[in-house]
């Protein structure tokens, strides 16, 4: 199968990526790295999630962050929606885009939100029919596609079960996610031919983190299976709090990169992109774990 000429790259650094950060990151500082984002050219960028600020005390201020921002046409911001209360918080904020997240995995399901797979979808029906009758858009996402650090590898036909259920609710894009990064090129090929069997490969993307080194492969081949959306944090910010030395999501700057040399356009200028990294990161005190931004850290430099 030929390679995607273009690609559809989701930004999921100001909700993913930040989500886990144990300093506060200021509300002026989210909407200053979004727009950065957007003016580097992404069309879709995680604004932030209405989940519960006890578990999640980093997005108690998606509202205010949605509030702030100058939105671009043409430019998405979604945000994560685990309950009623939450799509009420997103109503609120008149967000256009949700999105709604399972699990392959029961036993991860059941850890990290306390229910059953089953019950998990179960709860989401409501929210993604009360989306869908206000006219947002809802994107679905499926954790634990290659591993889990409970159970192991996980049975591809399990990921295609949870990710036809998403359709069926409503969802327009089913994202695949590599949780704890264990997935390789193969096996990710693998889950997604499983997963196209139920639902169309237009309507999928890939969600890699890079705990083992490897994302890039498994994108390229995701790509080489018809997979034309690709989330990815800037900076490579984030990480799965279950997996000891993870090392996150993978970053835009990279994916940017490779698919710049591959010749797929993104519409992304690699340079504005790893400026908003180099500024996230300098508000966070640390450097970008992305290959590239270091390496553009150091022509700079030069």
């Amino acid at each position: 199968m030929n390679r995607p000429a273009r690609v559809k790259m989701v930004e999921v650094g100001p909700r993913d990526g930040l989500q886990n950060e144990a300093k506060a990151v200021p509300a002026a500082v989210k909407i200053r790295l979004i727009e950065m984002l957007a003016d580097a050219g992404l069309a879709a960028i995680e604004a932030g999630s209405f989940v519960s600020p006890k578990w999640v005390p980093q997005m108690a201020d998606t509202a205010e962050v949605l509030a702030g921002l100058m939105k671009r046409p043409g430019v998405t911001y979604p945000v994560l929606v685990p309950n009623i209360k939450g799509f009420e918080a997103a109503l609120a904020a008149k967000v256009e885009e949700i999105a709604i997240f399972g699990a392959a995995s029961e036993t991860f399901s059941r850890k990290n939100i306390n229910c059953s797979i089953d019950e998990s979808l179960a709860r989401f029906a409501p929210v993604a029919a009360a989306a869908l009758k206000h006219g947002m858009r809802v994107r679905g996402y499926v954790s634990c596609v290659l591993g889990c650090p409970y159970e192991g590898e996980i049975a591809a036909a399990a990921v295609a079960d949870v990710s036809a259920t998403l359709l069926a609710l409503g969802c327009y894009e089913i994202s695949l996610g590599d949780t704890i990064g264990v997935g390789t090129p193969a096996k990710a090929q693998a889950m997604v031919d499983a997963v196209a069997a139920r639902v169309p490969r237009d309507k999928l993307a890939v969600h890699f983190h890079d705990t083992y080194g490897q994302a890039l492969a498994n994108i390229l081949a995701c790509l080489e299976r018809g997979v034309a959306v690709v989330d990815s944090s800037v900076a490579g910010l984030g990480g799965c709090p279950y997996a000891k030395g993870a090392s996150g999501n993978v970053a835009s700057e990279d994916v940017c990169y490779m698919l710049r040399g591959l010749g797929i356009e993104t519409g992304v200028d690699l340079d504005k992109l790893a400026a908003a990294g180099r500024f996230i990161c300098g508000h966070l005190g640390r450097m970008p774990t992305s290959k590239v931004a270091q390496a553009l850290i150091g022509r700079l430099a030069a």
